[in-house]
């Protein structure tokens, strides 16, 4: 199945409210579907009044990009999830995953357990039952899950919408295994966060270490041409290739590739 193209961005609060705001607006006037926001607890607003301010200014989808499962009680997170699919008539997006790397330190910090990977992964689980228990038979929020290793995987390919492989520098021959063997699968939506395009780092997507050039030099995924036109070509490879038909990039680089937005979208 060949899905269309769809894409979105990571839009944080670096800024006053109003700039933002302006941006929020600037977005959805380039074509693009959604606008997300990561879950960094104290450094940003919380997701949720975040997410219901962006759908309240424009008719975008919107969605957590993702929510860290050991920072909330799986009702908590489904709870909101829920809240927000209802408020928005159906526009909100639950991206969920196990925490980024170093979370351990950032849960000892705020008194929460620390669970090994296996009890984050099962955390997962039951916020997806509770999500879908509090919409009942009449509403369906997406759940995306960012993923990698085989357990991860195999939930997803259960209980996921919409997957997204948690890549740093992997190269593209990796990433073509990973793509190939969850599609034999499942088929769900097939997400590309890229944090990187030409010299331009999304620092709330990437670590601050990442190197551009490394990058091309493995030939990774995580990163798009500068170019409009090679990105054209590019992004329409990954789909025909890997299947990635929903790309997800960076605030700072969204007007730069809305000429790739308005050839693409929908396609």
């Amino acid at each position: 199945m060949t899905r269309p193209f769809r894409f979105g961005v990571v839009a944080p609060l670096m800024t006053d409210v109003p700039t933002w705001r302006d941006r929020v607006r600037r977005i959805a006037d380039s074509g693009y579907s959604t606008l997300l926001v990561a879950d960094f607890p104290l450094t940003q607003p919380a997701p949720g009044p975040m997410l219901a301010t962006a759908a309240a200014l424009t008719d975008l989808r919107v969605g957590t990009w993702v929510y860290a499962s050991p920072l909330r009680p799986p009702w908590q997170t489904a709870w909101e999830a829920h809240s927000l699919s209802l408020l928005t008539e159906g526009r909100f997006e639950m991206g969920i995953g196990t925490g980024r790397p170093g979370i351990e330190d950032e849960l000892r910090d705020k008194g929460l357990p620390v669970l090994p990977p296996s009890g984050r992964l099962a955390e997962v689980r039951k916020t997806v039952e509770a999500l879908r228990d509090l919409d009942g038979p009449d509403l369906h929020t997406p759940v995306a899950m960012a993923v990698l290793g085989p357990k991860a995987r195999a939930l997803a390919a259960e209980i996921a919408d919409i997957v997204t492989f948690a890549l740093g520098d992997q190269s593209r021959s990796e990433v073509e295994r990973l793509a190939r063997d969850f599609r034999a699968t499942g088929d769900q939506e097939l997400a590309l966060a890229v944090p990187v395009v030409g010299d331009t780092v999304a620092r709330h997507m990437a670590p601050p270490d990442t190197d551009p050039a490394a990058l091309r030099a493995v030939d990774a995924l995580a990163m798009l041409p500068d170019d409009p036109a090679a990105a054209v070509e590019e992004i329409q490879r990954r789909r025909e290739e890997l299947g990635f038909s929903y790309f997800i990039v960076g605030a700072d680089v969204a007007e730069r590739l809305a000429p790739v937005v308005a050839e693409l979208a929908g396609r």
